[in-house]
This record gives structure tokens, C-alpha cells and sequence, in this order.
């Protein structure tokens, strides 16, 4: 750097955080040997602060916008000339790190682990995923940059993301796992979710020096062996009800359902011989299910109009409908 440059950056008058990046939280103000003029002027824009060291000391934190004047124990002049002619930096060090008050919005958490616990439905673990976001901003700014910042030249948002996932997934996931939402009712309750995450989590924010303005969940899931467990028994409970409305109980759906299968896979003529024993097998049931528990002939025709219901919602397909109705019917 030249000496009309080194007198340009010792002698400016203004000093104010230019182009600030919204992933920034923390920016030290650097020039060659960190000198300021004396009564030079800090401007802070909406939504900035400063904090304003000397001599390795925080002297003030800046918290307002506005315009300051910073007065530094330097002799400008003097220290400019010293620099020129022996090419060495005063002692006297100022340090001016302008920081971002205004909010932080969507800043982005999610569990790096299932949550695992028992569904109170179905009484067996269930893998449950979360992810979400949350909007902060800071009120304890000296505290933070004692604690955290130390000094670094940079400090930006995902350091601040990294500190508040690691301290805000485990009471989310206690939560989750303790209010035991069932796999049903998860979705409907997801605003009541992140309404008490929230405050399970407020005070972790306020000891780290930050409001926790809002939490939100964007959305859950379960793992594909939840998914599997779940599916397959709300299949059976399907199958269950169709059994119900045919007339006819589980056991007997099951054996018709296995009779097609193995006719299907016998080929056409296996087809049409296991469609035949399927329709015997009905007939048999259906003698069986009248001597035990004879039906009313009033109800035939709400049976019927039922079962043609089911095969409309393909809750059962054309071979068990022909076959259960011509148990119906015979």
C-alpha cells in the first residue's frame, strides 16, 4: 500500500458496515493497523449495532442508529507520519465490529435422528423425523461476543444454526416422544406441536443472549418401516370391514382371497376351477352362517346393495364380488 493510500485510510472520516450480507452476524471493521481518527464517525443503518474495543477491552456497545463520534487515544497526525517513516503499527488498537440487530428469520433446524417412541395406538416404536424453522435476534450482544464471537473476524448465521441445533434437538425430541402423539394424529396437531416446542425451547435461546420470536414445524415423517408396519395393518383393517359388510367374517375373506391367488397363478383354466371352489366355498359358508345365525330375507337387499358398494370402491375385486354374492344368493 502506497502513502497516499495508508494517509487516505488513516485520516477517513466515516466508518460504516458497507453491503452487509444477511448470512452475517458479526463483521470486524479492518484497515491497515486498525487506526481511526480521532472524533471520527460510526454510522449504524436500521437494524445494525457496534461494539467498540480498545486496547483489547470492550469500551462500548453501540446499540442505536445513528451517527457517533469515536474518540480513540491516537494522535492521528503524529501516528500517520511514524507509520510512513518507520512502517510500524501504533499501540494504541481500536477494534469495531458492527453486528446485525435486526431479526433473523427462517433459519432452518431439523432432528439429525429419529424419535423413537411407542404409538399409543398401535403399541409398538414408531421413527419419527421433525423439521422446521425459527426466527431469533440477539439482546445480549456483549455476553454473546464474550462468550462466542471471541473476537473472530466473521461470525455468521449457520455458526449461530450449529449452536442452537445442538442444544434445541434434544427437548424437541423429548417432547415429541413424551406427548405421544399417535401416527394418525400427528399432521392435525403440528400447530399445537410447535406451539409447546417453542416453549420447551425459549429459555435455551435467552441463555445464549437471543429472543426466540417464532418456532415453526414445516413438516414430519416416519421411516419407511413405520410406514410398512402401519400400511400393512390398515390394509387388514380394510379387509376387516369388507369382511363385515359382506356378511361374511375375516377367516372366510382370507380363504377367498387365497383361493383367487393360487387360481391366478395356476393360469385360465386354474382361474376358472378356483372361481368354482370359490363359489362352493361361499355357498358353504353361507349354509354354514345360516344354520348357526339365520339372516332375516329383509336384510338381502341391503347386503347386496353394500357388497356392490365395496366392489365400486375396489375394496374387493369382481372375483370375490361374484363369489360373495352368489353366496348371498343361493
Amino acid at each position: 500500500m502506497g502513502i497516499k493510500e495508508s494517509l487516505k485510510n488513516q485520516f477517513r472520516s466515516v466508518v460504516q458496515w458497507e453491503q452487509p450480507h444477511p448470512n452475517e452476524l458479526f463483521y470486524r471493521f479492518t484497515e491497515r493497523g486498525d487506526e481511526l481518527k480521532n472524533a471520527s464517525k460510526l454510522i449504524l443503518q436500521p437494524g445494525q449495532g457496534c461494539i467498540f474495543t480498545y486496547e483489547g477491552k470492550i469500551v462500548d456497545v453501540f446499540e442505536e442508529a445513528g451517527m457517533y463520534n469515536l474518540e480513540t487515544g491516537n494522535k492521528p497526525f503524529l501516528t500517520s507520519i511514524k507509520k510512513v517513516l518507520y512502517n510500524f503499527e501504533s499501540n494504541h488498537k481500536v477494534g469495531l465490529w458492527f453486528f446485525r440487530k435486526a431479526d433473523m428469520v427462517n433459519i432452518r433446524w431439523g432432528t439429525r435422528i429419529p424419535i423413537t417412541y411407542n404409538d399409543p395406538v398401535y403399541g409398538f416404536p414408531v421413527n419419527l423425523r421433525a423439521f422446521g424453522n425459527y426466527s431469533v435476534k440477539i439482546t445480549q450482544t456483549r455476553q454473546f461476543f464474550e462468550q462466542m464471537v471471541g473476537g473472530q473476524e466473521f461470525y455468521c448465521v449457520h455458526h449461530l444454526q450449529e449452536i442452537f441445533l445442538s442444544r434445541i434437538t434434544q427437548p424437541i425430541s423429548n417432547f415429541l416422544a413424551n406427548a405421544k402423539f399417535s401416527y394418525a394424529e400427528i399432521d392435525s396437531n403440528i400447530e399445537q406441536i410447535a406451539k409447546d416446542a417453542q416453549e420447551k425451547t425459549v429459555q435455551i435461546f435467552a441463555d445464549l443472549g437471543f429472543e426466540l420470536l417464532d418456532f415453526r414445524i414445516e413438516g414430519t415423517s416416519f421411516d419407511d418401516e413405520t410406514n410398512k408396519r402401519i400400511a400393512g395393518i390398515s390394509d387388514m383393517q380394510a379387509d376387516v370391514q369388507a369382511a363385515k359388510l359382506a356378511g361374511i367374517d375375516f377367516s372366510e375373506l382370507q380363504k377367498l382371497r387365497a383361493m383367487r391367488d393360487a387360481a391366478n397363478n395356476e393360469g385360465t383354466a386354474g382361474a376358472g376351477m378356483g372361481l368354482f371352489a370359490g363359489m362352493e366355498m361361499g355357498k358353504s359358508i353361507q349354509q354354514s352362517n345360516q344354520t348357526e345365525n339365520p339372516a332375516p330375507t329383509t336384510d338381502l337387499k341391503s347386503k347386496l346393495k353394500e357388497l356392490k358398494e365395496l366392489f365400486d370402491e375396489g375394496l374387493i375385486d369382481e372375483d370375490e364380488f361374484k363369489a360373495a354374492k352368489a353366496k348371498l344368493l343361493s
